[in-house]
């Protein structure tokens, strides 16, 4: 049923922070309806109306007041649905995060491949955000940044509300050097370091992206730092921050990172959930001058890939 989730630019929310999650909310629509629960019906037909109905009855969904609505509840447009997100059978992650760093301000957590670092989908309570307010008991932490849930590695998350978007605008004016650990096959061809630059764009396919023709808009540093046989240990930096930068970059360049589910074709949805066979990306550094205190900060991951750092 989720559709907006409370965050930056939210109203404010009638509802507390509950093992974690925030509330989610659902802004109606002009239109007519004989009652909430139609409207409701309509709008989310893969839900069973007896669920809905159900969740009414329990006054789980209210308005901005944080009063709940009825069963019988009228329609009334350009009002709020509030409401927790559920996650029916949620798997569960079989990999644990661990906390590097934190102090008062920050937390510097090393989050494992396969968990997402905020809600998404069908991952809500197995995250890293809501794992991580659970067990530090901070509902009020909030990632500065993020990883895909296929990568491993470094995730910043700021403690206090205030200074949030300090740490959110440093990642986004690139005053963070962050450096990345993949495996990938060896090019006896390229020098290194390699600069490639590309322009990318939305893929044709759900989620991917794609190189094009066009001036860049992307550039990464291609570091070769170990090998073993065919396979090689990179150091990659990239110099601009766009959506799969690294992993479009290394297919381009016919060294796909190995296992990933993406690139350069798409897999099997099957493959996407094979924990035996985790994508070679870590966000192994990063290194910023703290935005709130003017300290240098470097922190380094703690995992390794398939062939270890040397």
């Amino acid at each position: 049923m989720a559709r907006n989730r409370s965050g930056k630019n939210s109203p404010a929310a009638p509802l507390p922070i509950r093992d974690g999650v925030a509330p989610s909310y659902l802004n109606l629509p002009p239109g007519e309806w004989p009652d909430l629960l139609s409207f409701l019906i309509e709008r989310f037909p893969h839900m069973p109306a007896e669920v809905l109905k159900s969740r009414l009855e329990k006054g789980e969904l209210v308005d901005d007041q944080g009063q709940a609505y009825r069963v019988d509840s009228p329609y009334q447009s350009n009002q709020r649905v509030w409401y927790y997100r559920e996650v029916p059978d949620e798997k569960p992650v079989p990999f644990e995060e661990t906390i590097i760093y934190q102090d008062d301000l920050i937390v510097i957590a090393d989050k494992p491949h396969w968990l997402s670092t905020i809600p998404a989908g069908r991952h809500l309570k197995e995250t890293l955000l809501i794992r991580l307010r659970k067990k530090l008991n901070l509902p009020e932490l909030a990632p500065s940044h993020r990883l895909d849930r296929e990568t491993a590695g470094l995730v910043l998350l700021c403690k206090q509300p205030q200074h949030r978007g300090a740490y959110q605008t440093m990642f986004q004016q690139r005053n963070v050097r962050k450096n990345y650990l993949a495996v990938a096959p060896v090019r006896k061809d390229l020098s290194y370091p390699h600069i490639h630059k590309s322009n990318i764009v939305r893929g044709e396919t759900f989620f991917t992206m794609q190189e094009a023709e066009g001036e860049a808009n992307s550039e990464t540093e291609v570091n070769l730092i170990h090998q073993q046989g065919e396979r090689g240990l990179y150091l990659l930096k990239p110099h601009t921050g766009k959506q799969h930068q690294l992993r479009v970059h290394m297919s381009s360049l016919g060294m796909a990172l190995e296992n990933d589910p993406w690139y350069p074709v798409v897999r099997p949805e099957a493959d996407h959930e094979d924990y035996s066979q985790p994508l070679q990306l870590l966000a192994y550094t990063l290194e910023f001058t703290d935005p709130v205190t003017g300290e240098p900060r470097f922190f380094q991951s703690q995992r390794q890939l398939s062939i270890a750092h040397p």
